[in-house]
């Protein structure tokens, strides 16, 4: 717009103007003007801290009875995909590929895998400010993008999660101070515990670990891992943990390997009152290789179905083995085609598009 800086009859507001007004009334109008944008300028920070309360707000899930619940207490299942460990492959850890995830496969969920004993693990000598800040730029990204995130705590050869129940607790206290007001984060305080733990042994823990993220987060989702890799769900509703709200229990299977038995664990654990969420899966065998069981895949698909279920893929990685969802060959982080899926990752994939 060209403005002739004689003529003082000329005033503008926004893309509206005013011509032919004497000077005192643009004078005022000028000043109300200003006012305007001093008022909007103040209350910035505050719509901005606002909107940030009503995000989370908005994402917050409960639970009722054995149902994971959205902020308009209706059912939510989540679709989810892990990484694998994250001092293995912390590559995945991006933005882009998590928005691939959402927009392409339709995934909400993102599960941070913090291998606890293994190499590079947490209470291993992995490097704690790296894995942290993996952590910190997982809950971003997915908070950002309105997906929900896992925080792993990802027993496995420990065997027993009161091994590192001092690490645990204070790991678990630092994340639920950071992250409880984010509206996104999930705490699984325990992977797959195993060997000879009891259920007795994981609740102990469970009723230690618990009451830490709940002083800094009352409401966030908590997932109690279950003996035996999280299969033995239906051990639980005889004696769960002492702080039930928004606690959930998890499942763990690979169909090739884990079968009808697996399945009537869990509607017996369902039908006994237990949350039940399905925090980890995959289509092969238990080693994460083997031969794909398409025929037990569907018979889970159907059980997820009818009980609404969350469900977490696994992995997020280009592993050479079965259960990786990228090619071995495919060096992308992002970004990927069909052809850069390995038949697990084009499984998922479909699966996460054709359902809820």
């Amino acid at each position: 717009m060209n403005v002739d800086k004689n003529d003082d009859a000329l005033f503008v507001y926004g893309d509206k103007y005013s011509k032919g007004l004497p000077k005192k009334a643009n004078f005022a109008l000028a000043l109300i003007t200003a006012v305007i944008m001093a008022i909007t300028l103040c209350l910035s920070p505050i719509t901005a801290e606002a909107a940030t309360k009503n995000s989370a707000k908005a994402m917050r899930l409960h639970v009722k009875g054995t149902q994971l619940m959205n902020s308009k207490n209706k059912p939510i299942q989540l679709k989810g995909v892990s990484t694998h460990g994250l001092a293995w492959y912390p590559q995945y850890v991006n933005k882009k590929a998590f928005k691939k995830l959402r927009d392409d496969w339709h995934v909400n969920t993102i599960r941070l895998a913090l291998y606890t004993e293994e190499y590079g693990g947490y209470t291993a000598g992995g490097n704690k400010k790296e894995l942290k800040a993996l952590i910190d730029k997982g809950v971003k990204y997915t908070k950002s993008l309105g997906m929900y995130c896992i925080i792993d705590w990802h027993i496995l050869s420990d065997g027993n999660p009161m091994k590192h129940q001092k690490a645990a607790k204070s790991f678990f206290k630092e994340m639920a101070k950071k992250y409880g007001s984010y509206g996104n984060v999930i705490y699984e305080i325990c992977n797959e515990p195993n060997g000879k733990t009891s259920w007795n042994t994981v609740r102990k823990y469970a009723n230690n670990v618990i009451p830490v993220i709940r002083k800094y987060d009352e409401n966030g989702i908590i997932l109690v891992g279950t003996p035996t890799w999280s299969q033995d769900v239906d051990k639980v509703a005889k004696n769960p943990v002492k702080l039930k709200k928004n606690v959930m229990y998890t499942a763990h299977f690979y169909a090739a390997t884990h079968k009808k038995w697996n399945r009537d664990k869990i509607i017996k654990a369902i039908k006994a009152g237990t949350p039940v969420f399905i925090s980890e899966f995959s289509i092969t065998e238990a080693s994460g290789n083997g031969k794909i069981n398409y025929s037990e895949a569907k018979k889970w698909k159907a059980l997820i179905k009818k009980y609404k279920l969350s469900r977490v893929g696994w992995s997020l990685s280009n592993k050479s083995e079965e259960s990786a969802t990228i090619k071995k060959s495919c060096k992308k982080t992002s970004g990927w085609s069909t052809k850069d899926l390995t038949a697990w990752g084009k499984w998922l994939r479909t699966y996460y598009r054709d359902s809820k």
